[in-house]
């Protein structure tokens, strides 16, 4: 269990981002701490490290710093979300406890998103007969999230650099309100489906099983509020309507229009 120890505490290292602005537990600090437990997790294990278990490392490296940029480079450039960014309810300032118990959360979870291709090299480790074929679907999807989530975030820029009032709808936006949403999603889902051939323990499969809950929970969190910001800016424009009530909110095909009324789903 000493791995795990080593991941949590990098964990914490890089996701204290958060006590310079407690949004960035959640932003830059999760890119950058993706990052880093996804090298760290290829690091202590070399000697036994898989071809798709190192493909799944590199996507996870890739999307951890190209979020991190991408989120620090929106923050400099972009007026609408550094308002959203600030606003009041984001720049009160939080009781140390809160701020402890929100660093904690964070810590953990990104340890336990990470955790599937840290548990199957680690078992590879002490001799168990993993199944590569699960490391190769679970490396192909993630990187696949990975590609839907850079191509909607062009798309959604370029979009907006043509009408910047205007609600993205072309591209894979015709398909989903939130491809970028659905990409992260999916490539959490790859890198979860790794531990159904990594002979995972009871208590490896859980922590694996809560990070993959929880990252999926602040998918959908996330979702809810884009969309009642959505609804704000753009709940009178009839083809907005339109476009809402044809279009899944998060993912392609199914039927989720909405999650406004879930108030569980507040983050």
């Amino acid at each position: 269990m000493v791995y795990l120890w080593i991941l949590l505490a990098i964990s914490f290292a890089v996701s204290s981002l958060g006590w310079i602005y407690f949004i960035y537990f959640f932003s830059i600090g999760y890119g950058l701490a993706i990052s880093a437990l996804s090298v760290a997790t290829a690091v202590m294990f070399h000697d036994v490290i898989t071809l798709p278990v190192a493909l799944l490392c590199c996507v996870l490296f890739i999307y951890g710093i190209r979020l991190a940029l991408y989120l620090f480079l929106r923050e400099k450039k972009s007026a609408t979300y550094k308002h959203i960014l600030y606003q009041p309810e984001n720049t009160v300032k939080k009781p140390v406890f809160v701020m402890f118990m929100i660093w904690i959360s964070c810590a953990l979870l990104y340890v336990g998103q990470i955790s599937p291709a840290t548990f199957y090299l680690y078992n590879i480790a002490e001799g168990a007969s993993v199944n590569s074929l699960w490391a190769w679907i679970g490396a192909v999807v993630a990187a696949a999230g990975v590609v839907i989530e850079m191509v909607a975030d062009a798309q959604k820029s370029a979009a907006k650099k043509i009408n910047a009032r205007r609600f993205v709808d072309k591209g894979l936006y015709r398909i989903v309100r939130c491809p970028n949403y659905f990409g992260e999603v999916l490539m959490w889902t790859g890198s979860f489906v790794i531990c159904f051939g990594a002979c995972c323990t009871p208590g490896q499969w859980v922590i694996a099983s809560l990070g993959y809950i929880g990252i999926v929970y602040v998918m959908f969190s996330g979702a809810r509020r884009l969309e009642l910001r959505q609804n704000e800016t753009y709940g009178q424009d009839p083809e907005f309507q339109a476009y809402i009530r044809k279009t899944p909110l998060i993912l392609p095909f199914v039927p989720i229009y909405s999650v406004a009324r879930h108030t569980w789903l507040k983050g």
